[in-house]
């Protein structure tokens, strides 16, 4: 059965899902890196001003901030004195300092921007899931364009915005590219509307978790599709491990009080355990052919991850050096700490800045997966959280918190909603508890673990 046709009811609401549908023009005039932290610090405002009492609140009642919200924002903040100290410990100016916190700014402080918004503003996860699929849509009407430029050998890039004098990680955040070629192999990737191909695969598998949770069957199929699109044209690697791996692990995850799911753990335990020498000799298999795929990306990622652990070891083990360094010529140039959340982490903002993430992002995934056995929103924010862990150890997180912001915002969401006690929720009447399941279903039965 197809669900009613979703409108935004809240000027929060029409800002959201119109800033989603409005990408590829934002793509276009190249401001999709200045528009996120732009939505996100303005809707951050309105919340706190609502809860200070500065503004009207809508429902008229003081809203409790979520404890994982304060958490987010506690560790962000630990983020920023990292980077305060790193920068007085090398003297790195006044100048690089500010740099660097306009840089937290725009990145590492939207992990805890958006999921403030989805917590305390009046959004419904129902509307953020149905403005991507429509913008899924979009994509795979244009496939077709970039296909034939590609084809044609249009030249790439096509432009780059001026708005890149706002400043930025590099032109590639405002360029304009229909494809792009791999250097190392001269194969065609396309990137959509990302800096770079991987990335584009990873906000179309965190667009995935939202497909699979969409109650209109259409939109589901629309979702799947174009992210399965995304993936086979950016040649993503991780897309190939993430897009099963994110359906089984909530299958799993999202049943861990069904008798079944406990019985067949056991079950393949017990084979783990019996077959363990094949098993092991498959999985090595499968990373030596993951890393043959393409073996001179994988050369430059190990030596990236190397020489950022042997630097953070040896010259900045507590806050690390505040900023990130070009590589020599064995990396391409390469950023060091660039690829990697974490020997990112280690290498800008030391051990304080890798426990910054590591705690909030456990405490949130912990949460999640309590919610999850009876609660729906929930069991998509655990799909995005697994998405961002996944993708945690092939992308810089903070630099692409600016795309895959809207799977932010139903974490916000699901951290608002009540921890319900899964039996007892089971086998009690089923309780509407937020505004998305009274407005979206006019009777309610319990929803099957995953929909995908």
């Amino acid at each position: 059965m197809d669900a009613p046709i979703l409108r935004p009811e809240t000027s929060e609401e029409r800002i959201i899902y119109y800033s989603i549908l409005w990408t590829w023009g934002y793509w276009v005039l190249g401001a999709l890196y200045i528009v996120g932290p732009v939505i996100g610090w303005y809707l951050a405002f309105v919340a706190l001003s609502r809860y200070v009492g500065v503004s009207a609140r809508p429902s008229g009642r003081l809203q409790r901030v979520p404890i994982g919200v304060v958490i987010w924002w506690v560790a962000m903040g630990v983020m920023l004195f990292a980077l305060l100290a790193a920068h007085l410990n090398f003297g790195l100016g006044v100048g690089s300092l500010l740099k660097s916190s306009i840089g937290w700014a725009k990145g590492w402080a939207l992990m805890a921007v958006f999921p403030l918004i989805g917590a305390m503003l009046p959004i419904r996860a129902e509307i953020v899931y149905r403005a991507t699929n429509k913008l899924a849509l979009q994509t795979l009407l244009l496939v077709p364009v970039f296909i034939i430029a590609a084809l044609a050998r249009a030249p790439t890039p096509l432009y780059v915005s001026p708005l890149q004098i706002f400043g930025g990680a590099g032109p590639q955040f405002f360029q304009v590219a229909l494809y792009s070629i791999d250097e190392t192999n001269g194969n065609l990737r396309w990137s959509f509307f990302a800096p770079w191909s991987p990335a584009a695969a990873f906000i179309s598998n965190v667009s995935l978790v939202f497909a699979l949770y969409d109650r209109s069957r259409l939109w589901k199929c629309v979702g799947v599709a174009s992210c399965v699109t995304i993936s086979v044209m950016s040649q993503s690697r991780l897309a190939i491990v993430a897009i099963p791996g994110v359906i089984l692990l909530l299958a799993v995850f999202c049943n861990l009080t069904r008798p079944l799911t406990l019985g067949v753990a056991s079950f393949v335990s017990t084979l783990g355990i019996l077959f363990a020498t094949p098993i092991m000799s498959l999985v090595d298999d499968f990373i030596e052919r993951f890393t043959r795929a393409r073996a001179a990306s994988s050369k430059v990622r190990a030596i990236l991850r190397s020489m950022a652990l042997h630097r953070w070891e040896s010259e900045a083990p507590i806050f690390g050096h505040g900023v990130l360094e070009r590589g020599p010529h064995i990396v391409e140039h390469m950023p060091i700490g660039s690829h990697d959340s974490w020997y990112g982490l280690l290498f800008v903002k030391g051990i304080v800045g890798f426990a910054a993430l590591a705690i909030p992002l456990a405490w949130t995934f912990l949460e999640l997966l309590a919610k999850a056995q009876a609660d729906r929103v929930a069991r998509c924010a655990l799909g995005v959280v697994i998405i961002i862990g996944f993708y945690s150890f092939g992308e810089n997180l903070e630099i692409l918190s600016y795309l895959f912001w809207p799977g932010l915002v139903v974490i916000g969401i699901a951290m608002r909603r009540r921890l319900f006690h899964p039996l007892r929720h089971r086998f009690a009447a089923p309780l509407a508890t937020e505004p998305e399941e009274r407005s979206t279903n006019k009777t309610h039965s319990p929803e099957p673990r995953l929909e995908a």
